[in-house]
């Protein structure tokens, strides 16, 4: 009797030290949030090298410190993005990490889920119109503009000689907040050239509306410039540069240079980018793009995966900007990363030597 008397005190105390240990109190006292929560991720879509890149860097993050995690693409098509999330929700997501196609086409779905305690973060791109958005992990988007600008001036001058310059201009898709962020930027740096004459615009297009690049697709910004050099460029004048928002509409854009019967070397128009996509580093390197912008999304990643930490945990996230990114209801809170400029001088130790790229991605 006095035998099975210990053994069950035994259990009893082995029992006690499981719940416990499942507690996970910390040295406070406080209980932390178990490890085991579901976490959804929506990007916008599989079609651009970067967002691959950060869906699945962020997965792999969150699910190395132990969380369940759903990483969906929607492909560019909002009634996806928007059916995507809300079966996240059903499926009891505690937190929801969205890289949105439109940032204005999910309040109502973010608005209820809000209420339901499902905490959101914006990831790169604002969401807007609602007040449900937590947090915000973004690039200092107005400074891509102006880095942007800066290197096609560069470029102008390195490969142009003194001025005037012709130039046209592109710019992302106008459901995208931060393609207004980043036209901003570079009309900072270009303004003032275009107002004394130093800067061209032969197509005279350069209001957002005009230049705007609907889900960045890069075939659009092709026939855009076929178009435009159709309509300005056979009399002779010559296109000295393009200011391109994104590597896809670089792409696009070299693309008609070339079939107009531009030949890459020094006379081939200074043509700008952003996002260090492999296929437009190759550009870069054979002369055809001049820049691109370094926005690293492993860092963006890791971000947004201490924020999805800290909100589960109930703690604030580290921030930098409180003033900055306003979505029509309120100022979100967000961390923003800094750009960096690459070009054919640089390639190797900002791309390459950083392991963002491998030399193999760029043979």
């Amino acid at each position: 009797m006095k035998s099975l008397k210990k053994l069950f005190a035994c259990l009893l105390s082995l029992l006690l030290i499981l719940s416990l240990s499942a507690c996970n109190t910390s040295p406070a006292g406080k209980t932390q949030t178990t490890k085991k929560a579901y976490i959804g991720i929506s990007m916008p879509t599989q079609s651009s090298e970067r967002w691959i890149k950060d869906g699945g860097t962020m997965k792999e993050i969150l699910e190395k410190r132990g969380y369940t995690v759903d990483l969906q693409f929607a492909e560019d098509d909002i009634p996806t993005q928007k059916a995507q999330i809300e079966n996240m929700i059903m499926k009891g997501a505690k937190v929801l990490v969205i890289a949105p196609i439109d940032g204005s086409t999910l309040s109502e779905t973010l608005d209820q889920a809000g209420k339901d305690g499902v905490k959101i973060i914006a990831y790169d791109r604002l969401l807007v119109n609602t007040d449900a958005v937590s947090y915000y992990a973004t690039f200092d988007n107005r400074k891509v503009g102006q880095l942007q600008a800066q290197s096609l001036l560069e470029g102008l001058k390195k490969l142009k000689g003194d001025g005037p310059y012709n130039i046209e201009l592109f710019a992302g898709s106008p459901d995208d907040t931060n393609s207004y962020y980043f036209y901003q930027g570079a009309m900072d740096v270009l303004k003032p050239l275009i107002d004394n004459g130093t800067i061209r615009i032969p197509s005279g297009q350069t209001k957002q509306e005009e230049i705007g690049i609907l889900r960045w697709d890069g075939a659009v910004a092709q026939a855009r410039m076929d178009a435009l050099l159709a309509a300005h460029y056979t009399d002779g004048t010559v296109l000295h540069g393009v200011l391109s928002p994104y590597d896809g509409l670089s792409r696009g854009i070299i693309s008609a240079l070339i079939s107009f019967g531009y030949t890459p070397g020094d006379n081939f128009p200074v043509v700008t980018g952003q996002d260090a996509e492999a296929a437009s580093i190759k550009l870069i390197i054979s002369g055809e793009q001049y820049s691109t912008i370094l926005k690293d999304t492993r860092k963006l990643a890791e971000v947004a995966a201490n924020m999805v930490e800290a909100l589960l945990n109930g703690t604030e996230p580290e921030i930098n900007d409180t003033e900055t990114y306003h979505n029509n209801v309120k100022v979100v809170p967000a961390y923003l990363l800094e750009p960096y400029i690459v070009t054919k001088e640089n390639y190797k130790e900002l791309v390459i030597d950083s392991g963002y790229l491998t030399e193999d991605d760029i043979k």
